[in-house]
């Protein structure tokens, strides 16, 4: 192993193809020190590369092939390519007029499966799928087609990711020709060009999550994207923030803007007193000192002059400290004094607070005294063709009508670091920042939203940094590229428009959204599937969800409303979840297939732990219609859907299947608590009403002492049963020997055995057990109060 003597975080869109090391080397970066500043170069691939390519991208006759297979058809002369490997390349176009904007014609794509992740509104993405040109719709920020020419052909996959080329953003779209177009823009009329040769990094592959981790790094180790963009880092590499394992509680659907000190210490007690203690705390929207000058006191409320609201002081308001007349009964002397209480009466790990990226939603207030070091300015912002091509957003609107306080780009980072230094000194622990993509609609006069979007992110994310020791962030409205290109230290981001407990419809489609958007965000982030109510008829649906998420888990529920039935197959005793180890995301079979609209096709979910593997699966049929189609009309759908599950479905299952499995998997269903033998490639047939939903532990079974067969399930009350368990194996115990099971929480812990144990222990104590030899199902009961846990299976 040798250290590459160049700074690969340097390298901007344009670096030299000679700055990087020769293809038979691969690029890496150190996971010590949280993976920054030090990269390191090896001989060798932690994961075969998916393919053996010979042939480079290229356009030839007007079509655009990658490793033989075409992606576009009737190719525009302008349009450049640039290969970068056998299997990548960038693709641009030019013009003869520089300008801000342009819309270039990239090629026609039909009758081809592909799925888009498009921005919907300002702030969110959610999936599209489609088989031409025609269905992909303005803003798409990733594009997936299958490659495949004969339905029995194994599929691959050509993948199209816009980037950030200069100072000009990159999207897709179609037309109704079913050309897939390129759209550039700078988002200031006096940042132009006529040319981006860099605007969409093309790549192809036969496994479409390597392909997806594959272009974030560029395989056959020729550059690495995210090193090449130079502004952001894979979520591989980032500290991750303690909150992610721990169980939590948000005050916002709770409270919503009348969040209080009392409020909060009762919804504490109650998730404490039904044993889910919440471990970390989200103050949301409700606590800072902001001033409306559109809504007069006494007045109808006006709905949406909320957001015309700014910021007046960085300090919390009177709710949180003691007013000079005292005549707020409850309010503690200060935000520091109440954060401390709360922490050592509930044992509180984390406490959060939320504030948005130039302080509140309108800004900062430009007369407020506190203000006129950050040299605010009030800006009506401006909002992209392509965005208001799609779904208005009523705070959109609202900050259009209303106007913002822009804080001065050369002042941000002393706000930041104002604002938290001063939440340090109050015992706060972190922050949930929102409001993030609204800078590309304040770029005129910035030199365009892609520098600005870097300056601020860089500024806020140095000021985390520095006064925080947790990475202790949590990203929120910010899914535009121009956010996710410039997250370099962020670990955590919020994928999927908000949780809305009252409004029905939107139950199915939050789901949906997160599991598809973290194809592309998981590469860079953690996905955050935000808080939802426990009580709610949807709530097992959100619950299970979490479960295989790989995600943090919080509620917002509102004091004394809470079902423990399901928080308890969430939360630990000791306040700890049974976190999975990667983003959740869709099986390979789902891709392609509308699991919303359809009518026919079940969601799966798949995620693996330290020794098995877990499948989600959802009804999402019947239940809501996607926005921004033509025809929103749903398809007629069965009160009852069936589907297939396989083990098979779970990607990387290698990682948990050492040399001695036996190609069969113990398979545990939640919702039956029944437990099945499957080979791999075989399935088990699922049957689920509309926002129905079953989680599916699969675990492999191998062999021991060269008769046992064995597979542990982990806590089968809890949702993720497997996250439980932490190793196994086994040793010489007794005359057939026995297995030892490492793992956490109390409980009944399942397993499969293809004998009846002789005797079996925990923490070394004997304990009495059930075996059912009809299934070979093996229960060992763990004790109330055990946090750790060590059983003992003998044979």
């Amino acid at each position: 192993m040798a250290l590459f003597p160049t700074s690969l975080g340097s390298l901007q869109l344009n670096a030299s193809f000679s700055s990087f090391p020769p293809p038979k080397y691969t690029i890496f970066t150190s996971p010590h020190g949280h993976g920054f500043g030090c990269v390191c170069v090896r001989k060798t691939w932690s994961r075969p590369p998916s393919m053996f390519l010979t042939t480079k991208p290229a356009i030839k006759d007007g079509v655009l092939s990658i490793n033989g297979k075409d992606a576009l058809r009737s190719v525009p002369d302008n349009v450049v390519i640039t290969p970068l490997s056998n299997s990548s390349a960038f693709v641009g176009a030019t013009s003869t007029l520089p300008d801000s904007r342009h819309v270039f014609r990239l090629g026609l794509i039909q009758d081809i499966r592909l799925l888009c992740l498009f921005r919907f509104k300002l702030w969110w993405m959610i999936p599209r799928m489609g088989s031409s040109g025609r269905d992909i719709p303005i803003e798409t920020q990733m594009l997936l087609l299958e490659a495949k020419e004969e339905p029995d052909e194994p599929a691959s996959y050509i993948l199209f990711l816009p980037v950030l080329d200069g100072e000009f953003r990159s999207s897709l779209q179609g037309n109704p020709s079913n050309e897939l177009e390129l759209c550039i823009e700078s988002g200031d009329p006096a940042t132009v060009t006529s040319r981006s040769l860099k605007a969409v990094f093309v790549n192809y592959g036969d496994n479409p999550f390597d392909l997806m981790n594959e272009s974030m790094k560029i395989q056959f180790s020729m550059l690495i994207l995210e090193k090449h963009l130079g502004t952001f880092s894979l979520r591989e590499t980032k500290q991750m923030p303690g909150i992610l394992d721990c169980f939590g509680w948000c005050t916002w659907d709770a409270f919503y803007h009348k969040v209080n000190p009392q409020g909060i210490r009762d919804g504490l007690k109650s998730l404490s007193d039904g044993g889910t203690p919440a471990k970390f705390l989200i103050i949301d929207d409700g606590w800072q000192d902001t001033i409306n000058e559109f809504q007069k006191e006494g007045e109808p409320f006006i709905e949406g002059s909320q957001f015309g609201a700014r910021l007046v002081s960085i300090k919390e308001n009177n709710k949180f400290r003691e007013s000079v007349k005292k005549d707020l009964n409850g309010a503690p002397s200060s935000l520091k004094d109440f954060v401390a209480d709360i922490k050592s009466t509930f044992g509180l790990r984390f406490v959060y607070v939320w504030h948005a990226l130039l302080g509140y939603w309108g800004g900062f207030h430009p007369d407020a005294p506190e203000a006129r070091k950050y040299n605010p300015k009030l800006t009506f912002p401006l909002q992209s063709p392509g965005n208001l091509a799609n779904m208005r957003d009523i705070s959109m609107d609202c900050m259009e009508k209303y106007s913002i306080g822009a804080i001065d780009p050369a002042k941000a980072s002393e706000f930041y670091n104002d604002l938290h230094g001063y939440l340090v000194s109050q015992n706060v622990d972190g922050v949930k920042v929102d409001v993030q993509n609204i800078l590309e609609t304040l770029a005129t006069g910035s030199g365009g939203r892609v520098s600005l979007t870097r300056h601020f992110q860089q500024a806020l994310e140095e000021s985390i940094a520095a006064n925080f020791h947790d990475n202790s962030i949590i990203c929120c409205m910010g899914l535009s590229t121009d956010t996710l290109y410039n997250t370099r230290r962020s670990a955590i981001t919020r994928a999927s428009d908000d949780y809305y407990p009252t409004i029905p419809t939107t139950q199915s489609l939050h789901i949906a959204a997160v599991a598809f958007n973290s194809i592309f965000l998981g590469e860079v982030v953690v996905p955050d599937w935000d808080m939802f109510y426990s009580l709610h008829n949807a709530a097992e649906f959100h619950a299970v969800a979490r479960a295989v998420g790989g995600c943090g888990v919080y509620v917002s529920d509102k004091p004394g409303q809470h079902d423990f039935e399901i928080l308890r197959r969430l939360v630990l005793p000791d306040g700890s979840v049974l976190r999975a180890k990667y983003p959740g995301r869709p099986s390979r079979d789902c891709l392609f297939n509308d699991p919303v609209m359809d009518g026919k096709s079940l969601l799966k979910i798949w995620n693996l732990n330290k020794v098995t593997g877990v499948i989600g699966v959802f009804n999402c049929q019947g239940a809501g219609s996607w926005p921004c189609l033509d025809n929103p009309v749903q398809k007629d759908v069965s009160p009852i859907l069936s589907g297939q599950l396989s083990p098979a479905d779970i990607e990387y299952f290698e990682e948990v299947a050492p040399s001695k499995w036996t190609g069969d998997c113990a398979v545990f269903s939640f919702k039956a608590g029944s437990l099945s033998r499957l080979p791999k490639k075989r399935s088990l047939d699922v049957e689920l009403k509309i926002l129905e939903c079953d989680v599916f532990t699969v675990s492999p079974i191998k062999v021991y002492h060269g008769n046992v067969h064995f597979a542990a399930i982990g806590l089968i009350d809890m949702y993720n049963s497997g996250g439980a368990v932490e190793a196994v194996g086994g040793f010489d115990h007794s005359d057939n020997g026995g297995i030892g099971i490492k793992g956490r929480g109390a409980g009944r812990f399942g397993a499969y055995s293809n004998e009846k144990p002789k005797l079996c222990s925990v923490n070394s104590e004997q304990v009495e057990f059930i075996f059912n030899d009809e299934d070979n199902f093996l229960t060992i009961p763990i004790p109330s109060g055990t946090d750790f846990w060590e059983i003992v299976v003998s044979y």
